[in-house]
C-alpha cells in the first residue's frame, strides 16, 4: 500500500510528517518502510487567510488536483498534515477518488480512548474560527477550552511569525499559552496545528500535550498496512 501526501502547508510540518511516519513505523530494514508520494507545493492559498474572507483565493481546487495526481499514481489513502485544511474535507473527499485520512476525527479518538474530558485548543485562528476541532470534540463528549484573544495571538505568532518565517519560537509566549489553558482545567493541550509540531521538536513539553500531526501520522502507518512501534500505540501514554 502507498501513501500520498499533500504537502508543502507549510513545508517544514511536512518534513517533520515524513520523519513522523519513519520513526513510527515497526521496520528492521528499509524495505520494510511505508512508500510513499509526496507533493510539496508550498504555493497553495494560505488556508486561514481565506477562512477568515481576509483573501479569495480559496485552497481547494490546487488540493483537489494535487490529489487526483496521487491518485493516478494509485496512492491507498492520502494524509494532508494541515490541520486548518481539513476544514475543506467535504470538498476535496468530493474531489479526489481515493479515501482521505481525517486527522480532526482521528485526533478525537485517540483523545477519548485516553477518557479526557477537557481539551485546551491551540490552534490557527482560521481552524478555531471554523471549529473543526470544537465540533467533532464536543460531539464526542468532550469540553473544548480556548486562549482568551491575546494568547491567541501568540499562538498566531509562533505559527506565521516564527515557524513559517523560519525564526526560533518564542518559548514563553508558547508556555504563557500553556499555563492559562491549564489553570482552565485542561487535563491535556491539543497541539491542533501541524506548526506547533515543529514546537514539540525543539523543546521537551511531556506527556501533557497531544500532537495532531503525529496522530496524522501513526494513523497513516496503520492504514497503509504497516506495524506501529509498540510507544506510538497509544500517543497519550505516560
Amino acid at each position: 500500500m502507498k501513501l500520498g501526501v499533500i504537502g508543502g502547508l507549510g513545508p517544514l510540518a511536512t518534513a517533520c510528517f515524513l520523519e513522523m511516519v519513519t520513526k513510527m513505523t515497526d521496520a528492521s530494514c528499509d524495505q520494510e518502510h511505508l512508500e510513499m508520494i509526496i507533493y510539496s507545493a508550498p504555493g497553495i492559498p494560505d488556508r486561514t487567510a481565506y477562512i477568515l474572507g481576509r483573501s479569495p483565493d480559496s485552497p481547494v481546487k490546487p488540493m483537489i488536483e494535487i490529489g487526483r495526481k496521487l491518485a493516478r499514481e494509485q496512492v491507498s489513502c492520502i494524509a494532508v498534515p494541515c490541520m486548518t485544511a481539513h476544514y475543506f474535507y467535504r470538498e476535496l473527499s468530493e474531489g479526489i477518488p481515493v479515501p482521505i485520512i481525517h486527522g480532526v476525527y482521528e485526533t478525537g479518538m485517540e483523545i477519548q480512548k485516553n477518557h479526557i474530558e477537557k481539551v485546551g485548543l491551540m490552534a490557527t485562528d482560521g481552524t478555531i474560527r471554523s471549529r473543526i476541532f470544537q465540533d467533532q470534540l464536543e460531539n464526542m463528549g468532550l469540553e473544548v477550552l480556548l486562549p482568551d484573544e491575546r494568547r491567541q495571538k501568540y499562538v498566531m505568532d509562533i505559527i506565521y511569525q516564527d515557524v513559517k518565517a523560519g525564526r526560533p519560537v518564542e518559548e514563553e509566549k508558547f508556555r504563557e499559552v500553556s499555563r492559562q489553558l491549564t489553570d482552565m482545567g485542561a487535563q491535556v493541550i491539543l497541539l491542533g496545528c501541524t506548526e506547533l509540531s515543529l514546537v514539540k521538536r525543539q523543546y521537551s513539553l511531556g506527556t501533557d500535550y497531544l500532537d495532531a500531526m503525529e496522530v496524522l501520522a501513526q494513523r497513516s502507518v496503520v492504514r497503509c498496512g504497516k506495524k506501529l512501534k509498540k510507544e506510538y500505540e497509544n500517543l497519550l501514554a505516560d
